[in-house]
């Protein structure tokens, strides 16, 4: 199998462990998280669930975790007939199937417990940890050979693994952020089960604890708009640059959601889309982490070609280079 072939099938892991987030959101969001009441079947006496609405949710929801878990196979054998063989492909395809299966195994607490606010916290956040080990794989997968050593992109132009310090304080600050979110989610009303008031929550209130998200995601944005600048300051690469914008953007598009369910009253579609887009930035942020893609592909020109504005090369008749987004 080739770097390319295996990086499409962690491309669908990843996609689908993105789709179990949202799904599995929906299932709180609807009331339907004690739609079946046992596990692993949906009721005591049944494997399939009844077609009654909040059963069905929850059903569908638990046959996708079996989509995800083909998904998370396939990726696993993939890394075993991959040519060049990696062993940290290998690692990493089966932190997959660890996660998973203890996603699996705290869902099922999750459901035991009546939804239990703080199981439902560690299960979004162990969520998060899956999709990062898929994004780690993913970026690393379509690559021949193991990642260098930390220092040796210095020798190629680029910062050191040392010197790109500022990646850690927005990875930091976004996982806090995500964290602190489920606390107000938690405390909040929507409980999971369209029975909600006998449904616990967590003991904050909404209106301390969420300020204190708010306050967590406008240090994110502050250090976002820093290390910006001093990208642009340093003359970094043009990729990484890209995908610095493409964090603040993300995490500016949350606060104002975030702004606008909490002053409307919570909504279940806003709250939905909130959880979604958590997701998504936490994905960005890691690709600036990574320093991997997405990013501008540099394709050489001909040094003839008379549409190309020489102000944009690098002065080499020879050689001059054009970045394609």
């Amino acid at each position: 199998m080739s770097p390319a072939r295996y990086r499409a099938i962690t491309g669908t892991a990843l996609a689908a462990l993105v789709v179990i987030v949202i799904t599995g959101a929906s299932v709180r969001l609807t009331g339907s998280g004690l739609g079946c009441s046992d596990w692993p079947t949906c009721e005591e006496d049944q494997l399939i669930a009844d077609l009654e609405i909040h059963a069905m949710i929850e059903f569908v929801n638990r046959v996708i975790t079996g989509f995800v878990s083909l998904a998370v196979i396939a990726a696993v054998l993939g890394s075993f007939f991959r040519a060049p063989k990696r062993r940290d492909l290998l690692w990493l395809s089966l932190g997959l199937v660890a996660g998973v299966i203890g996603q699996i195994v705290l869902g099922a607490f999750v459901v035991l417990s009546h939804l239990n606010p703080w199981l439902v916290l560690w299960h979004f956040m162990l969520s998060m940890v899956l999709v990062a080990n898929a994004v780690i794989l993913h970026a690393r997968a379509g690559t021949d050979d193991a990642p260098p050593p930390r220092d040796a992109t210095a020798s190629a132009g680029r910062p050191s693994y040392s010197q790109r310090w500022y990646r850690w304080p927005i990875t930091a600050l976004t996982l806090a952020a995500i964290f602190i979110g489920t606390l107000v989610t938690g405390s909040g009303p929507h409980s999971g089960s369209h029975d909600g008031d006998a449904i616990e929550r967590l003991p904050f209130e909404i209106p301390s604890i969420a300020r204190i998200h708010g306050l967590t995601v406008a240090a994110l944005v502050i250090t976002v708009i820093a290390t910006l600048w001093h990208l642009h300051r340093t003359n970094a690469p043009s990729g990484e640059q890209w995908r610095a914008r493409l964090v603040l953007a993300s995490l500016l598009v949350q606060a104002a959601v975030g702004y606008i369910q909490y002053f409307s009253g919570v909504p279940v579609i806003l709250v939905g889309i909130h959880v979604a887009g958590a997701t998504f930035t936490w994905i960005a942020v890691l690709w600036f982490h990574l320093d991997a893609s997405p990013e501008p592909t540099e394709l050489p020109i001909s040094s003839n070609d008379p549409t190309i504005d020489r102000g944009i090369t690098d002065g080499r008749a020879d050689d001059a280079r054009i970045l394609v987004p």
